[in-house]
């Protein structure tokens, strides 16, 4: 609760009020008055240029979290005795709504922690970017060959644009959290952000403040933007903000009478968007700020306007120059075919309908059709006809800057999906989808200004409907990341540091780009610098995981820590390696410096539940006359077995057998299954099942209730540890009962394979040295290992 409060409370009060002692900066720079509900949205700008620019290079990276500091002081300083300005609440309102929406599906969970796990990776790497920044800006000098360090190497030497990662960097420290904590926090505040800035956007057509902070609320979190949110869409967001913001930084503009220096918050928001976007956020800017230039000249004098924009085109290019400057790498050819490129999908399965621009897709997956197409149809025509009306009643009512947004989101989106490959055309297309959405709760304002009151209440309940229909289908099958699982990998880095080079065997991308980095971790199937070879000569792709026993010697032996994750049927790393960390998930095995060439050959007798082999006697000498000839000795691996349960689909219910795993099923649905377990001598057993799971499963040994988990989630091949029983030798009888259709975020969506079930003897692996002359004595023994060592 209390890592809760800090991430979900602390961190966007922190952040927030850094942002309004910029805003206020801003404003006395100025000489322009900022409408109340846009001083958090606006001097976030200000926060997220000024911490770009410091990390921008080493040297003043670290000085980033003083300088905004420094600035958001001064802004109240100057600010002081202060003016009469009162707080705009329904705005304050509105911020807080989208921010709670779209904090649901983690907050709900119980568990600071982040959304989008396992569907995709892009989170670890921009993690792993905002620590480097944060600490050496974009400088890769000083760092050893390592996942961490190639993830960074592949993104920041082609200029990809990392305007997003410092804010972040700063709230991080400001509530002294890991960045992989707020990182959730920090997309629903932009979320909240932009909903300030559609609030303002819409004062000139809505008069009604509640009305106008409903609108604000659902035009805030379109299905795509909402769906982006779960999948670590963090430039989207950013981006929808900026654009949001640039729009409603024009209604001071059109109203008040302004100097050239008015112009410096549109300077500082646009330069705060090409850092999010780099060059792409031209697209973007253009159609707002082209025919702003040319209404502010027809409503003010042209000296003004002309003195304007020199003002903004100076102080822009000033304020981007890391951006341009990084630029010129982002346009080289192999980059720009990934933007380009018609076939480019990324992790989509096929290229997203238009349609999505409208905000209201009701479906778990946004990279699928919605299973009911009609109704979907119905919503957007009725919600593309509301939007046309808002759009007059604008036109009617001179609000040009809710017409330039619009038009601006809605074409730069469409221009992009056209234009650009399919994977990029999605992320422009949740950039803009705020506008469609905001202009029909216009339409929605419009009815109610002639007095069709009931037709005006109907039409905006049925667009915020389908918008909330929408979301909850997405937070129902939201994938959210293991806390605690994460949690143990950043205890582990923080005591590992240093003691690299690390190697983690399975796939997990948040180890080896996060929260290992200071270790030179490898994943042995992630990005790396070194060979990691399997004994077959083959490596392992993307996704896969193996066990120390299949990895060929040469490749394992190099690194000095080993990272593995828990398994009832796992081998012991060789016996140059001890255990120096055991915890629930993870195991922390380390050798010492230079022992490297002590194993001279190592046989493996088996992998994974068939660990233990008997060892042949022509194997066994042939390693003793290796280890003769060095003077050297045999060690020996014994491992007890686990014992194995499968879980089969009882009759009656909605569970499949899984072809792919002997004794695993696919759990569609609520079950319960009561099995016979038998285990050989009274121990402590811990209890794992392979697999992950969405829904809540418990399980019981005799009535005795071992575990009850829910919502646990792992790459292919892993175990889950569900808890430690101590059994009495002979027959048990076994409970497992799994439940679905909850309504915690997560419990919905396709259901992952699970089983078998594995009572592992807690006794700890062996390791036996011996002289070769006993050779003999091993044969057709059940052993994990056998090596022979030089000592």
């Amino acid at each position: 609760m209390t890592s809760l409060l800090i991430c979900w409370v602390a961190f966007p009060l922190a952040v927030t009020a850094v942002s309004v002692g910029c805003a206020l900066l801003l404003e006395q720079a100025t000489g322009v008055r900022l409408p109340a509900g846009l001083l958090p949205a606006a001097g976030f700008a200000v926060l997220l240029v000024a911490s770009h620019i410091a990390t921008a290079w080493d040297a003043t990276a670290e000085l980033a979290l003083p300088v905004v500091l420094a600035l958001a002081l001064a802004g109240i300083a100057l600010s002081l005795p202060g003016r009469d300005r009162g707080i705009e609440w329904w705005a304050v309102a509105a911020g807080c709504a989208v921010y709670g929406f779209l904090a649901a599906p983690v907050v709900l969970s119980g568990d600071a922690t982040f959304a989008g796990y396992i569907k995709l990776d892009d989170t670890a790497t921009w993690l792993a970017m905002t620590d480097r920044l944060m600490e050496h800006g974009r400088d890769l000098n000083g760092l050893a060959p390592s996942s961490y360090e190639a993830a960074l190497d592949v993104n920041l030497s082609i200029g990809y644009p990392v305007g997003a990662f410092p804010p972040l960097g700063i709230g991080a420290k400001l509530v002294g959290q890991d960045v992989a904590w707020v990182f959730q926090p920090y997309m629903a505040l932009l979320a909240a952000y932009t909903g300030l800035a559609l609030y303002v956007l819409a004062s000139r057509v809505i008069d009604s403040r509640p009305l106008r902070a409903l609108a604000a609320t659902v035009a805030s979190q379109p299905a795509l933007l909402f769906a982006y949110s779960l999948w670590g869409g963090v430039k989207e967001l950013a981006a929808a903000w900026a654009v949001a913001l640039l729009a409603a930084l024009l209604v001071p503009l059109f109203r008040e009478r302004v100097s050239a220096y008015s112009v410096l918050p549109l300077a500082v928001t646009s330069a705060a968007l090409l850092a999010v976007l780099s060059f792409g956020g031209i697209v973007w800017l253009a159609p707002v700020l082209i025919p702003a230039a040319i209404v502010l000249a027809r409503v003010r004098d042209g000296k003004t306007a002309i003195a304007a924009g020199l003002v903004f085109v100076v102080v822009t290019a000033v304020l981007a120059a890391p951006t341009l400057l990084q630029a010129e790498s982002f346009l080289e050819p192999a980059a720009r075919s990934t933007l380009t490129r018609g076939t480019e999908l990324g992790n989509l399965v096929e290229p997203l309908s238009r349609l999505q621009l409208a905000g209201i897709w009701p479906v778990g997956d946004f990279r699928f059709e919605p299973a009911h197409l009609a109704p979907t149809y119905i919503l957007i025509a009725l919600l593309l006809a509301a939007a046309v009306t808002g759009m007059w009643w604008a036109w009617r009512r001179r609000a040009w800057e809710l017409l330039l947004y619009v038009i601006a989101a809605v074409g730069g989106a469409l221009g992009i999906s056209i234009l650009g490959s399919p994977w990029v055309g999605a992320k422009a297309l949740a950039t803009g989808s705020p506008a469609i959405l905001l202009a029909g709760m216009a339409g929605a304002a419009a009815l109610a200004a002639r007095g069709r009151r009931v037709e005006a209440t109907t039409l905006a309940a049925v667009i915020a409907a389908g918008v909330v229909w929408s979301n909850a289908l997405a937070y129902h099958e939201v994938n959210l990341a293991p806390r605690d699982r994460h949690q143990e990998l950043e205890e582990i880095g923080k005591e590992i540091a240093g003691e690299g080079p690390i190697l983690m065997t399975e796939y997990e991308p948040y180890g080896v780009r996060h929260f290992l980095r200071k270790g030179d971790p490898e994943g042995a199937s992630e990005l790396r610098r070194r060979p990691v070879l399997l004994r077959s000569g083959r490596q392992l792709e993307k996704l896969e995981a193996a066990d120390v026993d299949e990895l060929a010697d040469a490749s394992l032996l190099v690194y000095r820590t080993l990272v593995l994750r828990r398994s009832p049927v796992a081998s012991r790393p060789p016996s140059i390696f001890s255990r120096v960390r055991s915890g629930r998930y993870y195991d922390v095995w380390q050798r010492a410096p230079g022992t490297e060439r002590t194993v001279l050959q190592h046989l493996p007798l088996g992998y994974g539940p068939h660990a233990s082999a008997p060892v042949q006697c022509e194997s066994v000498k042939q390693l003793a006359s290796l280890a003769r000839a060095q003077g050297g000795r045999l060690a020996v691996a014994t491992r007890p077995a686990p014992v194995r349960v499968g879980l089969a689909a009882p009759a009656g219910s909605q569970w499949r057998s899984d072809p792919a795993e002997l004794g695993a099923v696919i759990p569609d649905g609520s079950a319960r299954q009561a099995a016979e377990l038998t285990v050989p001598a009274p121990t402590q057993y811990d209890v794992y099942v392979r697999g992950s799971f969405r829904g809540r499963l418990r399980v019981s040994v005799d009535g005795r209730r071992i575990a009850s988990e829910r919502h646990q989630l792992s790459h292919t091949g892993q175990y889950e540890p569900l808890g430690t029983v101590r059994l009495t030798a002979g027959r048990h009888k076994l409970d497992v009962d799994y439940e679905t259709g909850l309504l915690h975020p997560g419990s919905g969506g396709p259901a992952p394979s699970l089983g078998p079930l594995f009572f592992a003897p807690r006794s700890a692996q062996q390791v036996e040295r011996l002289s070769p002359a006993r050779a003999d004595s091993l044969c057709d023994r059940a052993l994990d290992w056998v090596e022979a060592v030089t000592q």
